[in-house]
């Protein structure tokens, strides 16, 4: 082989090399990712169901403060 052509070899082999690592990365991280998005979705539901039970505790709130008698102390 010439010189170039020993370059040109070299790097595609570099290049095949990097492209079998990526792909197994890839095939790695792509469950991983799907169960990270499940997650999240869940933490966003919870976030979701938290704020709609701390406004309903808020509006009972400001129902209750005005009905209830002062302590007796004042």
């Amino acid at each position: 082989m010439t010189s170039s052509s020993r370059e040109i070899s070299d790097r595609l082999n570099e290049l095949e090399s990097r492209f079998a690592f990526q792909d197994e990365m890839i095939s790695v991280l792509n469950p991983q990712v799907a169960s990270h998005e499940k997650r999240i979705a869940s933490v966003e539901q919870a976030l979701s169901a938290l704020r709609q039970e701390l406004q309903s505790l808020r509006v009972a709130l400001s129902h209750d403060s005005g009905t209830e008698a002062p302590p007796p102390h004042f």
